[in-house]
């Protein structure tokens, strides 16, 4: 048997109990083997033609997810193309009124709690409200036990490496734990826990057995 194996099956074995657990959350669940599976299955939970945006994320770039997106027939929304601050907040009234928002988590508890923490905040603010569809799209290395280890990892995991990744001058970047910090470069304005989406199956979490991003 391979060594492998007994994992895979304790990870989908989890997912499913996951699955369960968002759905009472007014969340939809769904598990994928690979990141492949998880692309497509996106892909087609978005239907042509709708209008799509997205949030800082290295997990759906990594998965493919954004490269697909790219390729396929989609209206993209993408705050990276303003170049002004004008054109900024103009293409922010846009993203808020897309049909699909992607993005990751930056942890997530084995009770189906997501916890998310941003500097800007538009991600976790589109994450909120607005959008019409919110796509998750996780590893199964974002997992934490509860809520109190999710909210630990994403910062103490998540954002000192994001810190590095972004060469922000922060306590947590040299340390590589966060120190609770008040640097002018600091990514932890916001720390958001989605405990339950009011309306149904808005958000749709993607949790895949692969380790992705952060």
């Amino acid at each position: 048997m391979s060594h492998s194996l007994p994992r895979k099956t304790a990870n989908a074995n989890l997912a499913a109990t996951m699955i369960k657990q968002l759905q009472k959350r007014n969340m939809e669940g769904y598990y994928c083997a690979t990141a492949k599976e998880a692309v497509d299955l996106a892909l087609s939970l978005m239907p042509e033609g709708a209008s799509i945006t997205w949030g800082g994320s290295m997990t759906i770039q990594e998965c493919g997810l954004m490269d697909a997106v790219r390729s396929a027939n989609y209206e993209l929304i993408d705050r990276a193309t303003a170049n002004t601050p004008e054109e900024s907040r103009a293409l922010y009234g846009r993203m808020v009124c897309a049909d699909y928002f992607l993005m990751s988590t930056n942890a997530i508890s084995m009770d189906g709690e997501l916890v998310n923490i941003d500097g800007n905040a538009n991600r976790v603010a589109c994450l909120c409200c607005g959008p019409a569809n919110v796509i998750v799209i996780a590893g199964m290395n974002k997992v934490a036990p509860d809520l109190q280890s999710a909210v630990l990892r994403a910062r103490n995991v998540a954002a000192p490496t994001n810190t590095v990744r972004l060469d922000r001058k922060t306590p947590c970047a040299v340390t590589g734990r966060c120190s609770d910090c008040y640097s002018p470069d600091c990514i932890c304005s916001q720390i958001v826990i989605t405990r339950r989406s009011s309306i149904p199956n808005r958000i749709k979490v993607i949790l895949v057995d692969e380790e992705l991003g952060y």
